[in-house]
């Protein structure tokens, strides 16, 4: 299974949403990193066949996916940000009649839905009604019909928004158990979710694929040092001017910061190792001053 993307562009008026965009994706797990407003949302859609491509391509083993109409639909599971639901219905009912839409048969949507919500941690709330969840109940139930077709390319926008750390777990643990025997994406603001379990990360800027890689080739790439230092707390508004912090954390010596400098940052700072959140704050992270001299 391969989505071969060619040039893939999408304009609005004169902005360009994704901006001349070509890559491969295989089997496995992809994570899609980036602000809000860079393009991730529109991106995916056009993976869907939901928006058409200004220009560019998107194949599936060589066919164009906008010519293969419902076969390449049957192949696919997604979930959007946000997704409609009838209010009365319950979430076993809910299911089931996505199933219908899909067009599975009866006996097997039936099955799909009771592991999925034995999977989802829903099965002892499947009778309750879909407008009396909480958010991370109706998050759950999203994800659960995204996957009920079985799908050989699953597209997730923001699955964990609403997740308690217990219910991401579950599901990091569910999709690494699937990745192997097809193609998933995933974007998402929460970055060790993408850490745990993505083979590689696209991150996206302005519409553009800025990098992609492991988390270990982007940890890499950051030409920065992180420093981890101790600094006065009548100080910290100087280094939060001066420096991308990623970290603040009070202590009985003052505030102790993790900051990203291509020079000591403060006397006695200690070099540490990158993360993947130091990555997401060197390519999106701003602020205010623009020197990086030692203090």
């Amino acid at each position: 299974m391969q989505l071969e993307i060619t040039d893939l562009t999408r304009t609005f008026k004169d902005a360009a949403a994704v901006d001349h965009i070509s890559c491969t994706l295989g089997n496995g797990v992809y994570g899609l990193l980036g602000v809000n407003g860079a393009g991730k949302t529109t991106f995916m859609r056009m993976l869907c066949t939901l928006l058409l491509p200004t220009s560019g391509s998107i194949c599936l083993e060589g066919t164009n996916i906008f010519s293969m109409d419902g076969a390449y639909r049957r192949l696919l599971g997604y979930l959007p940000q946000d997704f409609g639901f009838y209010p009365d219905f319950t979430i076993q009912d809910y299911l089931l009649y996505i199933a219908s839409i899909k067009g599975l048969r009866p006996a097997y949507a039936r099955k799909r839905a009771e592991l999925l919500l034995h999977q989802m941690g829903l099965w002892d709330v499947r009778k309750k009604k879909m407008k009396k969840l909480s958010g991370g109940m109706k998050r759950r139930a999203g994800i659960a019909q995204a996957m009920l077709n079985d799908p050989q390319i699953l597209i997730l926008d923001e699955p964990t928004a609403g997740l308690d750390p217990g219910e991401r777990i579950r599901f990091r643990n569910l999709i690494s158990e699937i990745a192997d025997r097809r193609l998933v994406l995933l974007s998402t603001h929460i970055v060790s979710d993408i850490e745990y379990i993505a083979g590689e990360i696209l991150l996206m800027k302005n519409g553009k694929l800025m990098l992609t890689g492991t988390a270990q080739e982007l940890t890499a790439s950051v030409p920065e040092q992180v420093w981890r230092c101790t600094v006065p707390r009548d100080r910290l508004a100087h280094y939060l001017q001066y420096y991308q912090v990623s970290n603040i954390r009070n202590t009985p010596d003052g505030a102790e910061l993790r900051i990203l400098s291509p020079s000591c940052p403060a006397e006695g700072a200690v070099p540490e190792q990158a993360s993947l959140e130091d990555v997401f704050l060197y390519h999106f992270g701003e602020k205010e001053g623009a020197d990086h001299d030692s203090v």
